[in-house]
């Protein structure tokens, strides 16, 4: 069994199962979560909802959080993995189709560690996301947990 976590959270279907499959044809060696939504990434990472009994200790290597989301933005699930001491160190990634100034500024205000325009092509995308996995699982020293 995979001992690292990566929880993707995005709710359009396509990107998805693109950000997925790419990850896993990497061979990227991590267990893959995923929420659909705001809440569902919450309830997720606080162990609550139709997470309830989750094992809380165990939290993710990284999380891929998108910006618009359904139900609670990426800024609001942000700001609540920074305000809560279990997930409060916890890497996030905002991958996102956004290019604002005001988008950007606002993440890293939030406490983003790495904010990721969504490439359309699929190559430039595959190429991303495998930095991205390369880097944050196999260069940056994790806090350990506990």
């Amino acid at each position: 069994m995979k001992d690292r976590l990566i929880l993707v959270v995005e709710d359009n279907p396509d990107h998805l199962e693109l950000t997925v499959l790419t990850l896993e044809e990497q061979g990227v060696a991590a267990e893959i979560a995923v929420a659909r939504d705001g809440a569902q990434a919450l309830d997720f990472l606080f162990g609550q909802g139709s997470h309830a009994g989750r094992d809380t200790q165990r939290q993710p290597s990284f999380i891929l959080l998108d910006m618009k989301l359904p139900k609670l933005s990426g800024l609001d699930v942000l700001r609540n993995v920074r305000a809560n001491p279990l997930t409060a160190l916890v890497p996030v990634i905002m991958l996102t189709s956004s290019s604002e100034q005001s988008d950007i500024v606002a993440c890293y205000q939030s406490g983003a560690n790495s904010f990721i325009r969504k490439p359309v092509d699929f190559g430039e995308f595959t190429e991303k996301l495998n930095c991205l996995q390369a880097y944050w699982l196999g260069v940056n020293e994790p806090v350990a947990p506990g």
